[in-house]
């Protein structure tokens, strides 16, 4: 699967101005990708409040991105703030090139910036099935929970769409790999950069990480496209070989 990650600064809650600069970007790859994968609330950066910004799944960032995944034949993801029957939503949209979405609400929200109590949390996981792989999107403090990551579907790519900050960025590169090899799954990480309204600075390390636990893309901390390949049949070689997940805890989790 050829994949493009887009690392980047945000223009604080101005979806038209995130959506423009996106927008030139994804258009500037001169190739055919199969997914295209942005940062949690790209269109914003990681605002707690959410009836500034907030837009509906008929409303224009949502219609902005079919037209793009239609228009490059490729499925893009990443979160923004999504507001339905009365709540807001730290919402990931999985948007299929024929502009079809599937969509997951963030479980885990990040009480430190009190989030738990402007947005509603999500309690389902979505797995989508995409070019014959099984793909696991998660939202940012989701990495610190391994239980609800846990690779129970046999999901060939786990990816976690972040606005993670540089103060804790050791956790979210040890986390990364811990995720990958203990699910036995390509891992991708989407970080931004920058420094947001609330005077945190984010510097990126987006990457990859193959099913072993070893760098398909280094921690990366400029600004850009990063394209990498992912080979399913290497992926499944090694689960034959190392077959960790046969080994499992069966579990239960309560929503």
């Amino acid at each position: 699967m050829k994949t493009a990650i887009l690392q980047s600064a945000l223009v604080w809650e101005n979806p038209q101005a995130n959506r423009n600069h996106f927008e030139k970007k994804i258009n500037a790859i001169d190739e055919t990708v199969d997914l295209i994968v942005l940062p949690e609330m790209f269109s914003t950066g990681f605002t707690m409040n959410p009836s500034a910004v907030a837009e509906t799944m008929q409303g224009e960032t949502v219609l902005w991105l079919q037209s793009l995944a239609k228009a490059k034949k490729s499925a893009i993801t990443g979160s923004l703030v999504i507001k339905e029957n009365d709540n807001f939503y730290n919402r990931l949209l999985f948007v299929f090139p024929s502009g079809e979405i599937q969509f997951y609400d963030k479980r885990h929200l990040f009480t430190l910036a009190g989030e738990d109590e402007i947005y509603t949390a999500g309690n389902k996981k979505l797995i989508v099935e995409y070019k014959g792989w099984k793909i696991c999107p998660l939202i940012c403090y989701d990495l610190r929970f391994p239980v609800f990551a846990r690779n129970v579907e046999e999901y060939d790519l786990l990816i976690y769409v972040a606005n993670w900050p540089k103060i804790r960025i050791n956790a979210w590169d040890s986390l990364l790999k811990a995720r990958a090899i203990e699910n036995v799954s390509y891992t991708i990480g989407v970080n931004r950069v920058g420094e947001d309204d609330n005077k945190f600075v984010h510097n990126g390390h987006s990457q990859a990480v193959d099913f072993l636990g070893n760098y398909i893309l280094e921690p990366v901390e400029n600004e850009g496209v990063f394209k990498l390949e992912l080979n399913k049949a290497e992926l499944l070689l090694a689960r034959k070989k190392f077959n960790f997940l046969n080994d499992r805890d069966a579990f239960t989790l309560k929503s």
